[in-house]
């Protein structure tokens, strides 16, 4: 009896270690089973913060894994490929690296590599009433309005529209927010838009004006087409009429006679 007692014992141990294998592996083959392993991609991001216009180092960059589903836009893959860029605009720790926010290492000085391709930079000199009182700050718009005298009366025209700002003074970063008065505005133009400013510039006194940045009614790309010559003003002659006379009339048949009498 004590014999098949541990027989029993043993057999029941053997099942129950069968059975807990068995079911292992059947939920072991569920779970991969319902979470395929989807491809990933490579990303590069910020480790730090990175300046405006900072060159870009080792130490600022990282690199983490994304499924491929992922929409990221133009990224980088690699961290030598940022390696040395210049930011064109700060960046955030964890922050993804797309290119369009950084400018190649050849590019120059950080203002020539944030003007746009077929662009050109323009600086004007400022003072605190053209400056708008020190509130122009890089990436604000600006109208500029033109002045000077003819016979002796001012004349004045919007020449330029919404010209974006692109540093005050040395100044090309847009993380400040307090108003400083400025000696020098650098403006982004097209070349048909830089001879324009700089006509107007030395025709008399330009104004910039500061416009509010979804107004857009004007477009982007209007100027005042300066080269046109003024039509001459017209002639007017005037007919003096003729002074009414008194008289007499006297008709006879088909003779008709005036005569007139002096007042």
């Amino acid at each position: 009896m004590k014999r098949r007692g541990l027989l029993l014992i043993v057999i029941s141990l053997a099942l129950a270690i069968g059975a807990a294998w068995v079911a292992r592996n059947w939920v072991q083959a569920r779970l991969n089973a319902g979470t395929p392993s989807d491809p990933v991609q490579t990303v590069v991001v910020a480790a730090m913060e990175i300046p405006f216009g900072t060159k870009v180092e080792g130490r600022h960059v990282r690199t983490i894994t994304l499924p491929s589903s992922a929409s990221l836009g133009d990224h980088y893959d690699k961290a030598d490929q940022v390696v040395g860029l210049i930011a064109l605009q700060k960046t955030i720790p964890g922050e993804i690296l797309l290119k369009e926010r950084f400018a190649d290492r050849n590019a120059g000085s950080t203002l020539a590599a944030i003007v746009k391709p077929d662009m050109r930079a323009v600086t004007v000199r400022v003072d605190d009433v053209i400056g708008v009182a020190g509130f122009l700050m890089p990436g604000n718009h600006v109208d500029v309005v033109a002045a000077h005298m003819e016979n002796s009366h001012a004349e004045t025209r919007t020449v330029l529209h919404d010209l974006n700002v692109l540093a005050v003074d040395q100044t090309a970063s847009q993380d400040k927010d307090q108003p400083v008065v400025v000696r020098a505005v650098t403006l982004e133009v097209t070349p048909k838009q830089a001879e324009v400013l700089v006509k107007a510039r030395e025709e008399g006194r330009i104004q910039l004006t500061l416009r509010n940045p979804m107004d857009k009614a004007e477009g982007d790309d209007l100027v005042a087409d300066t080269d046109q010559p003024k039509s001459a003003p017209k002639r007017v002659h005037v007919v003096q009429p003729r002074p009414a006379s008194s008289g007499v009339t006297i008709i006879r048949g088909t003779n008709v006679h005036s005569s007139e009498s002096s007042t």
